[in-house]
């Protein structure tokens, strides 16, 4: 059962939260500040954590930049009060995988949490059909099923929209991806100032591709590629 951690001080809305989510089958459980809220990651491994940025002793921003390379690191969502578009690139830079403005509509907030929970449509290869679960890329090898990555038989901790570059730009080798069209695929928007977003990501997943970096290269101007190399 997909575990989610919901953090946020305000008692009203964290209940509200999680009392939506355990509707739809989640099981929750919740912290009240960003130290608790990295306590629970390490005790309740969450697959998703629904996390509130203007928070007691580490604001959300503090706790996406100390769960960074942690392979128990989970998917995060970030609620803002804040409508800036800095903001919300702050909170994606530092490796959040989506965010939401409050006020929120609560049934989109747990249509979020779903896509962050499954394998998101819009990054699978379009050549891949059903019957393909795996993607070979050089060394790597792409499982697009259970959305785990390997490199021989170690296991690559990816972040999910890590996971989703990696399997859109392997699952068309060659093709010249923008970071505009990379923005509207993985993460399904288009904002001004975005495109920074994807560089850090991809820069990111490179570093945990460790010899196998080069499998994704810059095409300078434009965006990113992915290339095959021998094994």
């Amino acid at each position: 059962m997909t575990k989610v951690l919901v953090v946020d001080d305000e008692a009203s809305i964290s209940g509200a939260v999680s009392y939506a989510l355990r509707r739809e089958g989640y099981t929750v459980e919740t912290a009240a500040d960003g130290q608790e809220a990295l306590d629970q990651v390490e005790m309740f491994k969450p697959d998703v954590m629904v996390l509130d940025v203007m928070m007691p002793k580490l604001s959300g921003y503090e706790v996406c930049r100390k769960l960074e390379g942690r392979p128990s690191r989970p998917a995060i969502l970030l609620l803002t009060v804040k409508n800036d578009i800095v903001d919300k690139v702050l909170g994606l830079e530092l490796g959040a995988d989506d965010y939401m403005t409050k006020p929120f509509d609560m049934r989109e907030l747990v249509a979020r949490v779903k896509a962050l929970t499954r394998r998101g449509p819009r990054a699978i290869p379009a050549n891949s059909g059903e019957a393909q679960e795996r993607i070979r890329l050089g060394g790597l090898t792409i499982h697009l099923l259970n959305r785990t990555v390997h490199a021989g038989d170690t296991l690559i901790d990816l972040t999910p929209k890590e996971f989703d570059i990696l399997a859109l730009l392997a699952g068309h080798p060659g093709r010249v991806y923008s970071r505009e069209a990379l923005l509207e695929q993985v993460w399904d928007m288009d904002f001004a100032g975005g495109t920074r977003t994807v560089d850090m990501h991809v820069q990111r997943l490179r570093k945990k591709l460790g010899p196998w970096n080069d499998c994704i290269q810059t095409v300078y101007g434009i965006g990113y590629k992915s290339v095959e190399l021998s094994s």
